[in-house]
């Protein structure tokens, strides 16, 4: 690159500047880890998406969208993102939002009021990074008792996923063994993510067991997004907004801003909560759930490589994002003619380490007692004035531990 490329602070000069950075900097490490953090992406994480919508009995149109928005659009903002930073700053979609989504369906929410909570968590999300203040918000919320939460919303794939082997060990049995002997060989995690070589397993189980629906691979390939039209009650802003901000502003985003530091990286936290913000409502509006910024994909992308051009990997992520999001309908249409087995232990699998993860956190510090009530009415599944449990564990593990555990708050 030449001098006139690049800023006094090395920054590339202009879109050209930027474009010739890129082609330099997107080498063999950067095209493995982009590809391999997209490959996690479709795998377990898409399960959820389709368990969730499985739960809710949505048209396989609107969850062909709904792919294509979490996908295409977060994609286009990661690619943006990346240039503009010179950071690995990879959005996806918030998981335990999605599974608070499948909760808040099988309660009794239409769809629509979910669209709706989608737009107001938008709104909230974007009126706390217009505060310029995300760390002290993010502050407010003891880590203990939101992670209980999130453990309690997760449970049910980990328990999902005992349910499948018991139910059809034919299909679910290789896959669970497959995850576990590539777990165990860090050498061979470190080459193929485990949770990819268990969906190739069960996904030659299915093929030569002959259970696959051959009518399952016709039909159209190219998305048509289908526009969700919302409808706001004060139900489902109750039960949703508050969690689903949560997961984004406190274990999504925290998540993902850990990551990048570790690796080195300055992730400009203000800019990325806007950026949520603002994207989550076009997103919303194709039904797809709350942009955040994913944790483990991009550990993924700064797994190895040169740290200066990491953000060359979130850039090729992206790109593949946005190719798979056009792809939704055939994707989503495979996925539902494989056994109920199959997508269960994907989203297990995928949901294991997320699930051990909040449980350490939830109950290895203070706040030990609140975490705790918090996770047993999650559990519970509680509704209350048509409220979900996830809300009522929150106010429940607060209340608890500022009555019993007020040492712990002074302390923080």
């Amino acid at each position: 690159m030449t001098t006139t490329d690049r800023t006094e602070s090395g920054t590339p000069r202009g879109a050209l500047g930027a474009l010739r950075a890129l082609r330099r900097d997107l080498g063999p490490d950067e095209l493995g880890n982009g590809l391999v953090g997209l490959l996690f992406s479709i795998t377990g994480p898409v399960a959820v998406i389709l368990a969730v919508a499985r739960t809710g009995d949505l048209p396989q149109s609107v969850v062909a969208s709904w792919i294509f928005a979490v996908f295409a659009l977060n994609g286009g903002l990661t690619i943006v993102a990346a240039l503009v930073h010179r950071q690995p700053l990879c959005f996806f979609w918030t998981i335990p939002g999605t599974v608070l989504v499948g909760q808040a369906l099988a309660s009794g929410l239409r769809w629509s009021e979910v669209v709706g909570a989608y737009v107001l968590t938008a709104a909230l999300v974007l009126l706390v990074g217009l505060t310029g203040r995300v760390d002290r918000v993010m502050g407010l919320l003891p880590m203990p008792i939101v992670m209980a939460m999130v453990a309690g919303v997760f449970l049910q794939f980990g328990l999902g996923l005992v349910t499948a082997v018991g139910h059809d060990v034919a299909v679910a049995a290789p896959m669970v063994v497959t995850f576990l002997l590539c777990t165990a060989v860090p050498a061979m995690a470190r080459r193929v993510p485990p949770i990819l070589a268990a969906l190739v397993v069960g996904a030659g189980v299915v093929l030569l067991a002959g259970r696959l629906d051959p009518a399952a691979a016709s039909g159209d390939w190219v998305v048509t997004p289908v526009w969700q039209v919302p409808e706001f009650t004060g139900a489902a802003a109750a039960e949703l907004v508050v969690p689903l901000a949560i997961t984004v502003l406190v274990v999504q985003n925290g998540q993902g801003m850990a990551v990048l530091r570790d690796a080195g990286h300055r992730p400009p936290m203000n800019q990325v909560t806007l950026a949520c913000g603002v994207l989550s409502f076009p997103t919303a509006l194709l039904g797809g759930v709350s942009t955040c910024l994913t944790g483990p994909t991009n550990a993924l992308l700064t797994a190895s490589g040169d740290r200066d051009r990491h953000y060359a990997a979130a850039v090729w992520c992206g790109l593949l994002a946005i190719g798979f999001g056009i792809v939704a309908p055939g994707m989503v249409r495979l996925m539902s003619a494989t056994p109920t087995a199959f997508v269960a232990v994907l989203g297990g699998l995928a949901m294991l380490r997320a699930l051990q993860g909040a449980f350490t956190t939830a109950f290895s510090g203070p706040f030990g007692t609140g975490a705790l009530l918090c996770f047993l009415v999650t559990v519970a599944d509680v509704t209350v004035l048509n409220v979900g449990a996830a809300f009522w564990g929150l106010v429940v593990g607060l209340a608890v531990s500022a009555l019993l555990e007020a040492d712990d708050f002074r302390r923080r």
